[in-house]
């Protein structure tokens, strides 16, 4: 990639760090959210899903518009509401009106996840997309070694409302940087391409195999891996044995292993095949699928090596299947098909939070109990993610 490349990355990667840490934040808040708020797991469970169905549904509308418009200024729109969102959250008095503002930052951030995917597509050729997406998934990785933990932190010195402050303070001086690095993008509303109504486009997606498999290949990943995130931080404190002090170490280790791992995945994907990687990953990650989901009391050290492979491993399963899946259609429909792609990744991720939140119980003493058998079903989704990711094909290089 040449410099002007990754700069523009960069920037797109630090609107993503604050759309991934607003995510992210919540789950290793769950022990003090159900604490302050008296809730059950299932309730818990409700607020981390009602991101991502608004997400969804969002994503699903923006197949109707996204591509009728100028990349920037969309993306500018977006992150406004995405920011309002997330203030929302750090003002949210009662579990009730969190949920409402949880709403709010998944609506918007749903589609700018998928504009973002959109603009790289757009972007990027094919044959540099992998380490392109690699720095972008560094965002996941920067936002776990600094964002989370210290978002905790703020979290333990004020209280739960302060990670959402920062994350809408780091907003609004994200918002100049796309206003001064981002160009405007009307390439694929370009008066030389033919415009496809996004009517069409969604009725295409039913049409097409490859498309459809790719949205299969979508839910598929987001099932193996939110069957089991929203209740990684829980269990490693119920079951693991880990204080909630030391939880920041879980995202330190783990996000600061994928900060290297993740341009490297991206630049051996490039190199040596986006699938093979992806299926690599994919049997790997079963190893800490397995490990997370059957813990016992353990040393700190041996809890930190587990989550940490699961950290790197799932992220490497990431870069090559979103380059696998932005090449699986033209420029011109790309926007619609990200939405509609992201609309099934926010469903999907719903699903399996809600999956998730019925089948995991809390024991008489605090332990999550059946945490092992949300494990056994990650584990068949992402070894049936396998075959239908190798089956994609690209149509653009």
């Amino acid at each position: 990639m040449s410099r002007a490349e990754r700069i523009f990355v960069l920037v797109l990667a630090m609107v993503q760090f604050t759309h991934i840490m607003d995510f992210m934040i919540l789950m290793p808040l769950g022990p003090q959210l159900m604490r302050i708020f008296e809730i059950n797991p299932q309730q818990f469970g409700f607020i981390v899903s009602v991101y991502t169905f608004a997400a969804g549904v969002s994503g699903f509308l923006g197949a109707f518009f996204l591509d009728k418009f100028d990349r920037k200024k969309a993306l500018l729109v977006l992150y406004v509401g995405f920011a309002a969102g997330t203030l929302g959250c750090a003002l949210a008095p009662s579990y009730p009106i969190l949920l409402v503002a949880r709403a709010v930052a998944g609506i918007f951030g749903g589609i700018m996840g998928a504009l973002i995917l959109s603009i790289v597509g757009d972007t990027i050729p094919m044959v540099r997309r992998g380490e392109a997406m690699g720095i972008l998934m560094a965002s996941f990785s920067v936002a776990s070694v600094a964002g989370v933990p210290f978002g905790l932190y703020l979290a333990s010195v004020f209280s739960w409302h302060a990670p959402f402050f920062f994350v809408a303070g780091i907003a609004l001086l994200n918002m100049l940087m796309i206003w001064y690095r981002i160009p405007n993008m009307t390439g694929h509303i370009n008066e030389n391409i033919q415009s496809v109504p996004p009517v069409e486009v969604l009725a295409r997606v039913g049409r097409d195999k490859n498309q459809v498999r790719a949205l299969c290949f979508t839910s598929l990943l987001m099932l193996s891996q939110f069957i089991l995130i929203p209740f990684v931080a829980q269990a490693m404190v119920a079951n693991g044995g880990m204080r909630e002090d030391q939880l920041p170490l879980m995202y330190l280790f783990g996000g600061g292993m994928t900060i290297f791992t993740s341009p490297l995945v991206g630049r051996i994907a490039d190199r040596r095949g986006k699938k093979i990687v992806f299926t690599i990953a994919s049997l790997l990650l079963i190893i800490p699928q397995i490990l997370i989901t059957n813990l016992w009391p353990m040393p700190v050290a041996i809890a930190l090596v587990i989550t940490t492979i699961f950290f790197v491993v799932g992220n490497a399963r990431f870069i090559p299947s979103m380059a696998l899946v932005t090449a699986t259609v033209r420029p011109e429909t790309r926007g619609s098909f990200m939405s509609v792609n992201t609309a099934v990744q926010s469903l999907s991720q719903a699903i399996a939070s809600l999956i998730a939140g019925f089948i995991v119980q809390l024991g008489a003493s605090g332990q999550l109990l059946n945490y092992n058998w949300a494990g056994y079903f990650a584990i068949v989704m992402s070894l049936l993610a396998i075959p239908v990711g190798r089956r994609l094909m690209a149509v653009e290089n």
